[in-house]
């Protein structure tokens, strides 16, 4: 039986098909015999394979995209994770992520999960990254996504996308929009856990008093004050810790409420999602 004869130009086509390295592709074509579609299975497999042999790797790396819809009510953060940063600067890695997002927006998938499942360019978001992984060797993961919806939603991508941030506001005026990303760089300065203070689990509220009590307890308080100081620190991390309390970092002199405030007497914030690499 003759060899199949593959041509520079059928290598070049699986080349810009797969982003694969040419020896590769030349290697997939003559393995299916010239059969594109099953080339492209065999490039696919190859990444398959690589997930589970670096599948302890670790993927501290990557790209952070926040996009928001153009009428500003609707927003997405997706995290695609590399091992170096060396890939993840790369400009087909960023574009990879800028596309995912631009599906997740379209789409707004419920979580991951549903996210890996949808097409994209003729098989599925999660068959892509396992694709991408025999591509470039090394360990992707689509390795976070969050959405928002509100009257505004306002983006912020900060450190060269090594985090994401959208904010929530409930007002759709569009002269709040920058007010909105000023808070949304707040959020990836100062790390709140929540809107507010009724936004904090109440297991986390409980053993931040029960840490108060043993604080002043050491301090050698008596224990009929230990309720009360315990009290007094708990307000204290609801000012460092949630995102309407704290200081301004553009004014400390005000709250971000009072930032909101000074905007508009209403305007405040509804929700926020912040993903970072790591």
């Amino acid at each position: 039986m003759s060899e199949v004869k593959i041509s520079a130009a059928d290598v070049k086509k699986l080349r810009d098909t797969t982003g694969a390295g040419m020896m590769d592709c030349k290697k997939a074509l003559t393995e299916a015999g010239g059969d594109f579609d099953k080339a492209i299975e065999i490039l696919r497999k190859k990444g398959q394979k690589l997930s589970a042999k670096r599948a302890d790797r670790d993927a501290k790396e990557g790209v952070v995209i926040a996009m928001v819809s153009d009428d500003h009510t609707k927003g997405v953060i997706v995290k695609l994770s590399c091992e170096t940063d060396f890939v993840a600067k790369n400009e087909d890695f960023v574009n990879l992520t800028k596309s995912f997002a631009e599906l997740a927006l379209d789409q707004m998938p419920a979580d991951v999960d549903a996210f890996k499942a949808l097409p994209f360019e003729g098989i599925t978001v999660g068959e892509k990254v396992t694709e991408q992984i025999g591509v470039i060797g090394e360990k992707i993961e689509l390795a976070a996504y969050e959405k928002l919806e509100a009257k505004q939603v306002a983006p912020y991508i900060h450190m060269g996308n090594k985090a994401g941030v959208l904010v929530g506001l409930n007002q759709g005026d569009a002269d709040f929009f920058e007010a909105g990303r000023a808070v949304a760089m707040q959020v990836a300065a100062m790390r709140p856990v929540a809107v507010d203070k009724d936004g904090i689990d109440q297991s986390i509220i409980d053993k931040e008093i029960e840490i108060g009590k043993e604080q002043a307890r050491q301090e050698g308080k008596p224990e009929a004050i230990l309720e009360k100081i315990a009290m007094g620190k708990l307000n204290k991390f609801y000012k460092e810790s949630t995102l309407l309390n704290q200081q301004f970092v553009r004014d400390n002199k005000m709250s971000v409420s009072d930032f909101l405030k000074s905007k508009n007497k209403e305007l405040t914030v509804t929700d926020f999602k912040h993903v970072t690499l790591g």
